[in-house]
């Protein structure tokens, strides 16, 4: 199992972004660098390549709405070649919130784009002339949508790797099939291992049944916050992940379109996934954080006695995961990724 965080930062990034070198020391294996409407994460990702030397950058993630395949292709291209073949390309569809309102795109066929997406970049890896004929994407342009000048161009540089491990954040069962099929790995959120089957079993199971062999075992990238330590005031660590879960279930989209607040639902959860939602969409964010379950606080994260956190790991890997991803709540994080090192090996 390999060990992996997110780059964590308010403000300046650099900042955490040098800490990343302390954190490879202690045996880190992946940093993912999110891009919700911040600053982009190729630059903090370009700049963690020349800071660090084995620890793999991963963009978690690049939403498949605002590049284009070939900027996308450009974009994990260069950066594995800085980094020295470390890069990996977490990809999504993030959601109509961004999309529509930071990107001012129209929020359509998530599914069907980000496979198609996956597609043409697995040809430009390959340095394939792209040619390609998509409902999303059509390569070149046709000459009735443009000048009718185009032609099938391969990327002009030599990829690192042909293989450039490409995620997908995925949460929907036929998001999730498809991502078993063609990706090399899954991103889930907010993971709760002992129900993890119970939700995404069948999907998983669907898209596997038509997985190519050359793409290998499908990996999955799953965790939580870890604070290690006895009594009651390691537990009151949990307490500070209630505003993000209240946050994804009750404000990340509108009734009826919100995938996080399905997910709790799913979860077992429908009853306080509905007063979740009314309150924090009502401006109670604090009363809406209070009913997140702490079932799905305990089982989601890694928090309490060096014991509880071991079983936690045990947990995560029964369900699958391959890279725990992980929030140290230390003053010492690279202490806390040395530790959980050895837990994972």
């Amino acid at each position: 199992m390999k060990l992996s965080m997110p780059l964590v930062y308010a403000g300046n990034p650099r900042e955490s972004a040098d800490q990343v070198v302390a954190l490879e020391k202690a045996g880190l294996d992946t940093i993912w660098v999110a891009e919700p409407y911040g600053f982009d994460a190729p630059s903090l990702m370009g700049y963690l390549a020349a800071k660090t030397e084995t620890v793999e950058i991963g963009a978690g993630i690049l939403n498949v709405y605002s590049r284009t395949p070939g900027a996308l292709l450009q974009t994990a291209a260069g950066l594995d070649n800085v980094s020295g073949g470390r890069a990996v390309l977490g990809l999504g569809a993030s959601g109509p919130q961004v999309i529509e309102g930071f990107h001012g795109m129209p929020y359509e066929r998530p599914l069907g784009r980000t496979r198609e997406v996956i597609e043409i970049l697995r040809m430009g890896l390959r340095r394939e002339p792209l040619e390609y004929a998509g409902r999303d994407f059509t390569l070149p342009l046709p000459a009735d949508q443009g000048l009718g000048l185009g032609k099938p161009l391969k990327l002009l540089n030599k990829p690192e790797r042909a293989d450039l491990p490409i995620w997908v954040a995925a949460l929907g069962d036929k998001n999730v099939a498809m991502t078993a099929e063609v990706a090399d790995g899954w991103l889930p959120f907010l993971f709760m291992p002992e129900k993890a089957r119970q939700v995404w079993g069948a999907a998983l199971d669907k898209g596997l049944a038509k997985r190519s062999a050359d793409l290998g075992p499908l990996q999955i990238s799953a965790g939580g916050m870890v604070a290690i330590g006895e009594g009651p005031e390691t537990k009151a660590f949990l307490d500070f992940m209630r505003p993000i879960y209240a946050l994804y279930v009750g404000g990340m989209g509108a009734k009826g379109k919100n995938f996080y607040n399905q997910l709790a639902c799913e979860y077992g959860f429908e009853k306080e996934a509905a007063e979740i939602q009314d309150l924090y969409l009502a401006g109670k964010k604090k009363e809406a954080e209070a009913l997140v379950p702490l079932e799905w606080l305990e089982a989601g994260n890694l928090v309490g006695p060096a014991s509880y956190v071991q079983e936690r790991i045990a947990a995560f890997k029964e369900a699958g995961v391959t890279n725990l991803q992980v929030t140290p709540a230390s003053d010492d994080p690279a202490a806390t990724i040395a530790q959980l090192k050895e837990w994972v090996a």
